[in-house]
């Protein structure tokens, strides 16, 4: 929700960690947007009893930051307070949690001074133990688990035109209109948004918009790589075989997941996202090792985007850059990262173009939003 501004901000937040045999990198990204309201939360060792646990969070916020500040603050504790989650049903307890940081908000007068425009958010978490991988998703961000370079699990966006959603929101005497609840929202599992969840007669988890989590049990394996939890600022623009294979590829040239998680964010941005975009990218011992060959290779091939983006200046004469990204499309370029593609390498056109004109003043960002 939100305009835009004429620009995007760019600056990212970076955040990352190590223990439990885990290493995790964070980047997080205003973007287009007038407001940033994502926010995470991410912990490696928890509380006494689950020191081998770690916990993962990314919280896309909509009208507003409050919601997804808190839940990004206080989800962990509701979900490892509760008595089920203690006596180790899990599952059990994360759900609990959920619903329970849920009606906590509706009562807490920072939040919902103004109850028609209290905001909401989504929710995606991952539990990481020693033998299993927990995971919980509310809305509209993602969680995807890669083995050997492909994803094998992923959760379902919660989006009101799927059929269960749909019937739950008919139930409760709402509409689907332009693919949002009520032609407004455009999730139908979200935490806060109590303007949606005012049907007296309907249950907690069967108002128009339902706090409940679909949770999922992965048994952990040595050939699992990494966990990504991201926002849909990510997935509007890669797909999570994209994904997937992007970061795949760059962990055989740095074990530096900020890094990765920027260069996923850059991509995203030059591939057209206007959202705010975070990214947790947790890494699992399985994950792939940087090697001499694979550095080398990515070397050659920014080499050989710098050669044909001077020679294509040189030889069409070439001086618009709107242009210039549409004759190297156009460029059968081999060995690009696969998943990002040329997009992923647009640092380095940018970079040349600058060498080539130094006196040209150009905001690239708004050509990424013609191609």
């Amino acid at each position: 929700m939100g305009g835009f501004l004429d620009k995007p901000k760019t600056i990212k937040h970076n955040d990352s960690g190590e223990g439990n045999k885990l290493l995790y990198g964070v980047s997080s990204m205003q973007g287009w947007r007038c407001e940033m309201e994502d926010a995470y939360y991410a912990r490696v060792g928890l509380a006494e009893g689950l020191d081998e646990w770690s916990f993962f969070a990314v919280f896309d916020g909509h009208a507003g930051c409050k919601v997804s500040e808190h839940c990004a603050k206080h989800l962990l504790d509701n979900i490892t307070s509760t008595e089920e989650f203690r006596n180790g049903d899990h599952v059990k307890g994360i759900r609990t949690g959920f619903l329970h940081i849920d009606e906590v908000m509706r009562k807490l007068p920072e939040l919902n001074q103004n109850a028609e425009k209290c905001g909401g958010t989504t929710a995606v978490c991952a539990f990481v133990s020693p033998t299993q991988v927990y995971i919980a998703n509310c809305g509209d961000s993602r969680a995807v688990l890669c083995r050997q370079g492909v994803p094998v699990f992923a959760t379902q966006d919660h989006k009101p035109i799927l059929p269960v959603e749909k019937e739950r929101i008919h139930n409760a005497g709402g509409s689907v209109m332009i693919k949002r609840v009520n032609g407004t929202l455009a999730v139908s599992r979200a935490l806060g948004d109590y303007d949606f969840k005012n049907v007296k007669e309907k249950g907690q988890c069967e108002q128009l918009v339902s706090p409940e989590p679909e949770i999922f049990c992965q048994s952990r394996q040595d050939m699992d790589e990494f966990l990504v939890l991201a926002c849909d600022g990510i997935w509007d623009v890669m797909s999570n075989e994209d994904v997937c294979s992007f970061i795949h590829s760059r962990l055989k040239i740095t074990n530096d997941l900020v890094t990765i998680a920027n260069q996923v964010i850059d991509t995203c941005l030059h591939k057209g996202s206007r959202d705010n975009m975070s990214i947790i990218i947790i890494a699992f011992p399985g994950a792939p090792k940087p090697t001499e060959e694979a550095l080398e290779a990515d070397k050659r091939l920014e080499k050989q985007i710098e050669e044909i983006t001077r020679e294509e200046v040189e030889t069409h004469q070439i001086t618009d850059y709107y242009e210039l990204l549409q004759a190297l499309q156009d460029r059968n370029i081999e060995g690009l990262p696969p998943g990002g593609g040329l997009h992923a390498k647009y640092p380095v056109i940018e970079r040349t173009f600058k060498e080539l004109f130094p006196d040209e003043k150009c905001e690239f960002y708004e050509f990424y939003q013609m191609l």
